[in-house]
């Protein structure tokens, strides 16, 4: 990365009294310049911030349109060190890592950093806040959350991680009611953030090299989403996720929680549970009870994500009856479980969006149809062992798409017979084809990053279903 100095600095002088801002206005600096740090940057100029926007990259021609607009001041191609240390506050891009150069000098000078949600709750009003994270099934939760609102009348808009950053969405089309997908990395760098119902579906293991490989730093990072809630607050959270469960056993929580379980242990209590094949939903002396047949998603995992949006939209006021009505109407996500045709009996499903392993056994427990998977990409550090059973009992054929397909070759050499290495989509997909028999299912499933070979998971998703569609 390209670190830039003004003339006559000093990298070894104090970094706090080198720089010097002349301006009267507060000095907002964001680093990164996509959805979220354009979205901050519009705001702060919106509140009355001298705004100056650095991204070590290339920044898009849409964003650096936006940024024009507005009169903005901008950099790319690195950062130039003497526009950044006299900020009065940086808001990063969640991607940004505190190892990178730029912010360990930021860290070194003691300016308030802070992340993309924590500069926009501080321009939120009035409004109320609904926030999802965990490491699956957050955008599809967010999603259906915002659907219940959206069908239910409500004000609202969904932000984050999908859609409009929360700080975009604030400065141009302020709303009521805030749905929020948010990251760990996000979370990493909130200090009053608060959100009145807060989500934690679940925690695996996932970006561990971004928390120097230690998986408890990783957990309380995720568990910071209800770290400055009050008792009014509502913490909605899984029961059977054991990781979660013992979290809680050890830390003091002071939201109210209210847990959702596949199991009949929560039966007496408000939220969520699974019984019989039904789903049932209960807060403030309400009910929500209908088949799980009947959801618009299938698979368990999705009866997991509906219990928590369907808590989660009680808490917000909608009804019981409308909250049913609308689980009815659902569409999923695209890149999620996404059904894309089948050819001569071969069913095809995109499922790149399962960028870990968890994602992964939640797509094969789902599967009820003989699988030839396609795995790989830039490996985090997977263990694959946590999908082994599955694989043994559904998987006839392994694709691997990716540079470096070793860790898989490894993993599964005595769990299944055939495993092929491509690196095209289109050669996965014909390679899958020519080895699915009539009643079979090709599945999508990574388990890995993109950006060995695509832009990311919606590139690798849509080169997937285009070569699906040449067949």
């Amino acid at each position: 990365m390209d670190h830039r100095y003004p003339a006559g600095y000093n990298e070894y002088s104090n970094i706090k009294t080198a720089i010097v801002n002349t301006n009267t206005q507060p000095r907002l600096v964001i680093l990164g310049a996509a959805e979220s740090g354009v979205g901050a940057a519009l705001l702060g100029k919106q509140q009355g911030w001298d705004v100056f926007v650095s991204d070590g990259g290339k920044i898009k021609d849409n964003f650096k349109e936006v940024l024009q607009q507005q009169g903005i001041g901008f950099e790319e191609g690195g950062h130039t060190i003497g526009n950044i240390l006299n900020a009065k506050c940086i808001v990063k891009s969640p991607g940004i890592s505190d190892k990178v150069a730029v912010m360990k000098q930021v860290r070194g000078a003691g300016i308030e950093v802070c992340s993309e949600i924590e500069f926009g709750y501080r321009y939120k009003g009035d409004s109320k806040i609904i926030a999802i994270t965990g490491s699956n099934g957050k955008s599809t939760t967010t999603k259906l959350t915002h659907h219940l609102l959206k069908e239910g009348g409500y004000d609202v808009a969904m932000v984050g991680n999908i859609g409009y950053s929360f700080a975009r969405q604030i400065a141009e089309k302020p709303c009521e009611w805030y749905v929020m997908e948010v990251s760990s990395f996000q979370l990493d760098d909130i200090h009053q953030f608060r959100p009145d119902v807060a989500v934690l579906l679940n925690i695996t293991p996932d970006h561990l090299d971004r928390y120097d490989y230690k998986f408890e730093k990783y957990v309380a990072s995720k568990f910071r989403i209800t770290e400055n809630q009050h008792t009014t607050d509502h913490f909605i959270v899984n029961k059977d996720d054991k990781v979660i469960t013992q979290y809680i056993s050890t830390h003091s929580i002071h939201a109210k929680i209210l847990y959702f379980t596949m199991s009949d242990n929560n039966i007496e209590n408000e939220g969520g549970h699974i019984h019989d094949s039904r789903l049932y939903i209960q807060y403030d002396g309400e009910n929500v009870d209908m088949s799980i047949h009947d959801l618009a998603i299938k698979g368990k995992h999705n009866q997991y994500n509906s219990m928590a949006a369907g808590i989660s939209a009680r808490i917000a006021g909608l009804r019981s009856e409308k909250i049913r009505e609308s689980f009815l109407g659902f569409e999923g996500l695209e890149h999620r479980l996404e059904y894309v045709a089948t050819v001569r009996g071969v069913e095809f499903i995109n499922d790149s969006k399962a960028t870990n392993v968890n994602s992964v056994w939640f797509a094969l427990e789902s599967m009820t149809l003989p699988v030839v998977l396609i795995l790989g990409g830039q490996d985090k550090g997977n263990d694959y062992n946590e999908i082994m059973e599955l694989v043994k009992e559904k998987v006839k054929a392994i694709i691997c798409l990716g540079i470096d397909n070793e860790p898989i070759h490894e993993a599964f050499k005595t769990a299944v017979e055939t495993i092929i290495d491509t690196n095209t989509a289109n050669d996965a997909v014909l390679a899958a084809y020519a080895l699915a028999e009539k009643g079979d299912v090709v599945l999508l499933s990574p388990a890995c990053a993109s950006f060995d070979l695509f832009k990311n998971y919606e590139d690798r998703g849509r080169q997937f279903k285009d070569a699906v569609k040449n067949l």
